[in-house]
């Protein structure tokens, strides 16, 4: 089946809101998605690359606002 990746990348963008905290270096969150979406969001800027033995990834800060906002605009309640 064909679909947009890019609005299927949104749901775990905005998921991993749920999961973000700080280290003393940035913001992190745990990784538990799909590895395709994973790699997407590592290729699109968002987070660090998630091939590595961490159970979490390094949230740029462009990934962190983006999260919070798809977050609140799919989950939050009005």
């Amino acid at each position: 089946m064909d679909y947009d990746k890019d609005k299927v990348d949104e749901m775990p963008l905005a998921l991993l809101y749920l999961t973000t905290f700080n280290d003393k270096y940035s913001a992190r969150a745990w990784k538990g998605f799909d590895w395709g979406t994973m790699n997407r969001l590592h290729e699109k800027g968002y987070i660090s690359d998630p091939k590595s033995k961490a159970k979490s990834v390094a949230m740029a800060e462009d990934g962190v606002k983006l999260s919070e906002e798809l977050f609140k605009k799919h989950f939050g309640l009005y």
